[in-house]
């Protein structure tokens, strides 16, 4: 990510990562996006307050609690989102095409089930 980022249009962490919650897994609050992004509310705080300023985000009243308040990717925001992930995507797939030999992109190709095989892998099963 981080090389990707280096020679990308790329938006800051912060923003891209809090932006990818909002679209992954819904409307949340500040809160919970601290939570989720592992960051003091005070930093989250910061981060809703420039998402808004960049129309990226807006806030609604929260029906759960009347006190608080979701926050929701807009369309601007979305479409942000979609241009810094197709950037990446993009540069990622000049470098393998550029770089990478063809058997190498062949054995490339094989890395998401790997990876699948990976993440099934229960050490706690014997």
């Amino acid at each position: 990510m981080r090389v990707t980022r280096a020679h990308t249009y790329s938006l800051p962490p912060p923003l891209a990562e809090s932006m990818g919650l909002l679209d992954r897994e819904g409307d949340a609050s500040t809160a919970s996006l601290a939570q989720r992004r592992g960051v003091r509310h005070q930093s989250q705080s910061r981060t809703v307050k420039d998402l808004e300023t960049l129309g990226f985000i807006t806030r609604r009243h929260d029906p759960q609690d009347h006190r608080g308040f979701l926050l929701t990717l807009t369309a601007q925001g979305r479409a942000a989102l979609d241009r810094d992930r197709r950037s990446r995507s993009d540069w990622i797939a000049q470098a393998i095409g550029t770089v990478l030999e063809p058997d190498e992109q062949a054995q490339l190709s094989l890395l998401p089930q790997l990876l699948d095989r990976l993440s099934d892998y229960d050490s706690g099963r014997g």
